[in-house]
């Protein structure tokens, strides 16, 4: 069969790498894709967020499955147009996305089947957005309500924190038309984890949980990013944890939205915090992540293109996934000066050197070929992962590749999955 890969990240590059691996798949095709995919893949000409040309490519290429990446063209109606033309494709329809597309539906809708627990208020008038974080105190978080690359989040550690980021929001339009409305939200304190499942409406199927690193800094300090690194599995999500997050938070919001005339088909992402009180739903995104995705397939001990073959056509119920005991970590290299300003076009070197190392992935994030020579195009570069038996040797093995892997101005996190060994 022939499968159609929508992005340009190493998310993307991990689904085309596991897809790879399936015996039924004769050609896969991403669009645009990257350096990396394109040794693996062919690449198109064709940017994630034009809908109509990548449906004519899928027409005109007879793909069997388009797998889409990116929130962008979920939440822009990309599975609706696919559907309409007679063309498979994984993912919710653009009503469904709107669980990660606009955070006031999710928490409202949250709210009406009593499914979650936090305090928050929805504003489109920063004087009564601002009179709201008075009234709360500090620390308090302001969201955008859409679509912002991860960068619409403040956690405001004071009221003028939090009274800046509405003003940046509501009158400075610094998010467009995605911070038109806020969400102000209690602060919640504790542990990050992520869970992801595999959903046809009805059946839900958990993967395993992994942990992201948000902050560019060691020790989770400075800018939040699109994520600086990642392991799975997470220490502190027990088994208890676990049950709970999947079964009175995901398995919940799954039937709301069909109780609401909205089935959700595809992957929904739940990232949660832990605190003292038990878990709470920080939000939901609504397509693979990443760099969740970078530890979370290579654990995959199943057929990835079965699997959402099965999801499409309603049948999930009848397939036994299973999962790796290894431990996984993902070490994101980046261009100094991310989530910043920062230089592009800088020479990749050592990725021959640690080609044909056991366990050891290197998938391509901001990467493209320019005459012969793989060189840097965006700000998150490369995610170097590793499996193995331990958390330790996961760890160690990543890093080791990391030190032979160079460009000019890399930089990275030195801390990835230490909490976990």
């Amino acid at each position: 069969m022939k499968i159609l890969v929508v992005g340009s990240g190493g998310r993307e590059h991990t689904l085309a790498w596991k897809l790879c691996q399936s015996a039924i798949v004769d050609q896969i095709y991403c669009a645009p894709g990257n350096g990396g995919i394109a040794q693996i893949a062919t690449c198109v000409d064709l940017p994630a967020d034009d809908l109509g040309g990548l449906a004519d490519f899928a027409q005109q290429e007879s793909i069997d499955l388009t797998v889409v990446g990116p929130e962008a063209p979920l939440v822009a109606g990309i599975v609706d147009l696919f559907t309409e033309r007679g063309l498979t494709i994984y993912g919710p329809t653009q009503a469904a996305a709107r669980l990660e597309g606009s955070k006031s539906f999710t928490r409202e809708l949250l709210r009406k089947y009593d499914i979650d627990h936090i305090r928050f208020e929805v504003f489109t008038d920063a004087a009564e957005a601002k009179a709201y974080v008075r009234r709360q105190g500090a620390p308090i978080v302001v969201k955008a309500d859409g679509l912002a690359a991860g960068k619409g989040v403040k956690v405001a550690q004071t009221v003028a924190e939090a009274e800046a980021h509405i003003d940046l929001c509501l009158e400075q339009g610094g998010y467009g038309s995605a911070g038109q409305t806020v969400i102000v939200e209690e602060c919640l304190i504790g542990q990050e984890c992520s869970i992801k499942v595999f959903t046809d409406g009805e059946t839900v199927v958990p993967m395993v949980p992994s942990q992201d690193y948000k902050p560019i800094g060691d020790g989770d300090v400075g800018p939040n990013t699109g994520g600086m690194g990642c392991y799975s599995p997470v220490p502190a999500v027990d088994d208890e944890v676990f049950y709970y997050i999947v079964n009175q938070l995901i398995r919940p919001t799954i039937a709301a939205m069909a109780a609401e005339g909205i089935p959700y088909m595809g992957t929904l992402y739940a990232g949660c915090i832990l605190t003292d009180a038990g878990p709470k739903l920080l939000e939901y995104n609504c397509r693979f992540g990443d760099p969740e995705t970078q530890v979370v397939l290579p654990r995959l001990d199943a057929d990835l293109v079965e699997i959402l073959q099965a999801t499409v056509e309603g049948r999930l119920g009848e397939l036994d996934i299973r999962w790796k005991q290894d431990r996984c970590v993902c070490v994101v290299l980046a261009s100094d000066g991310y989530p910043g300003s920062y230089e592009t076009g800088k020479p990749i070197s050592g990725l021959a050197q640690v080609a044909g190392w056991e366990d050891v992935m290197v998938f391509h994030a901001g990467t493209t070929r320019r005459d012969g020579q793989l060189v840097t195009t965006g700000g998150r570069v490369l995610g170097v992962t590793a499996l193995g038996a331990s958390y330790k040797a996961a760890r160690d093995r990543a890093y080791q590749a990391v030190a032979i892997i160079d460009f000019e101005n890399k930089y990275y996190r030195t801390d990835i999955a230490q909490r976990a060994v």
